[in-house]
């Protein structure tokens, strides 16, 4: 393995599961973000809902039931 993914590895490896968890938790948070602001430049001023709505969209495209549950409440949120 490269140097950089060996140092890499060893700080994971040599964190909690409480540490890899909250880990996690920030880069779905920061991932989360990202889609939000690139919505909102699609999509321009929606609502709060509506944007949550189309995060989860993405979140979850590749999950057929998500995307027909998503789609559902989408149809029923305002733009």
């Amino acid at each position: 393995m490269p140097l950089v993914e060996d140092a890499y590895q060893q700080s994971i490896d040599a964190m909690t599961p409480a540490q890899r968890l909250a880990r996690a938790h920030s880069l779905l948070h920061w991932v989360r973000d990202l889609y939000a602001r690139q919505l909102r430049d699609q999509l321009g001023d929606i609502s709060t809902e509506r944007l949550r709505w189309e995060v989860a969209m993405r979140l979850y495209q590749g999950d057929l039931q998500a995307r027909t549950l998503i789609e559902r409440k989408l149809r029923d949120v305002q733009p």
